[in-house]
């Protein structure tokens, strides 16, 4: 995406009104529609699949990357080129833009260290926020930087009000099957071996800046119910007054089928009726442990107000 007027609201920098643009990387889950339609920038992921890169959106589909899962192809992820990230940062600062870059946590990437890094050469003009989110919170920090725009807050303030509200997020991932987890080394061959056999299912989580294990379940049904349950304690104990206020966001996600992801959309409209639920594709970066079949729930704090 060039420089332009879309999306962006001002801020002050040095008593000069100046341009903001928000960038993010394609573990958002910010498809490109929904990108242009937003005014923000998507840098694609790349992997290096049997030696071949390829970028998350562009020249690798979901589909394809299902597929060749599927084969046993050895599937690593990597980060944006260092030279193409900072010629977009210089073709929006020479147009009189800041920019503020939203990568994915630095506890799960090193792309964001590199980020940081590289802004250095730009005084200021980029910056980067590690506010320690993925997927479907990650998203929402984009869109909280834009309402963030619209309240008049410079670049720098931005990236200090998002890294302050980095903890105030929550995901819980169910996992179809051990596979992957294998395949990735998170688990022991045995250990894969007997669950397959037992039919457990690990739920993991993310909260701030670490993937955890969180419960072993067995069976589809139990996973949505342990997930749900799950949130439902986030949203009492950690969230209650985001809910009450209409600044939480809900989300659920899957890898693959959308199928369980529906079910649990459901059952969270009925549980929180009037709350809008947003459901999405989980980043391909996850789905590289998770496998196809996948599926989890999540809250945000959100500094906008529907």
């Amino acid at each position: 995406m060039r420089p332009s007027d879309t999306g962006r609201p001002r801020g002050k920098r040095g008593g000069k009104m100046k341009g903001i643009v928000v960038m993010t990387d394609s573990n958002s889950g910010i498809a490109p529609d929904e990108a242009r339609a937003l005014g923000v920038t998507v840098i694609p992921m790349p992997f290096v699949i049997d030696g071949e890169t390829y970028l998350e959106g562009q020249t690798l589909s979901a589909e394809r990357f299902y597929q060749l899962l599927e084969e046993g192809k050895s599937v690593q992820t990597s980060q944006p080129s260092p030279g193409e990230l900072m010629a977009a940062w210089q073709e929006f600062t020479g147009a009189d833009m800041d920019v503020v870059h939203i990568p994915m946590s630095s506890a799960l990437s090193s792309s964001c260290m590199t980020a940081r890094t590289l802004a250095e050469e730009f005084g200021g003009r980029v910056q980067v926020v590690d506010n320690r989110r993925i997927a479907v919170s990650q998203r929402q920090a984009v869109l909280d930087a834009l309402a963030l725009i619209r309240r008049g807050k410079s670049a720098r303030e931005i990236r200090d009000i998002l890294e302050a509200e980095s903890d105030e997020a929550s995901i819980y991932i169910a996992v179809d099957t051990l596979v992957y987890l294998k395949r990735g080394g998170r688990i022991t061959p045995a250990a894969a071996a007997v669950g397959s056999i037992l039919g457990i299912k690990p739920v993991l989580q993310i909260q701030g800046d670490k993937l955890d294990a969180f419960a072993k379940v067995r069976g589809r049904v139990q996973a949505k119910r342990v997930l749900l349950q799950a949130l439902q304690r986030d949203i009492e104990e950690r969230f209650a007054a985001q809910m009450a206020a209409g600044t939480l966001a809900i989300q659920t996600a899957y890898t693959g089928s959308a199928q369980m992801s529906d079910e649990l959309h459901e059952a969270l409209s009925e549980l929180y009726p009037g709350v809008e639920i947003y459901s999405t594709a989980l980043p391909l970066s996850i789905a590289c442990h998770t496998g196809p079949g996948a599926f989890g729930v999540g809250c945000t704090k959100r500094l906008d107000v529907p």
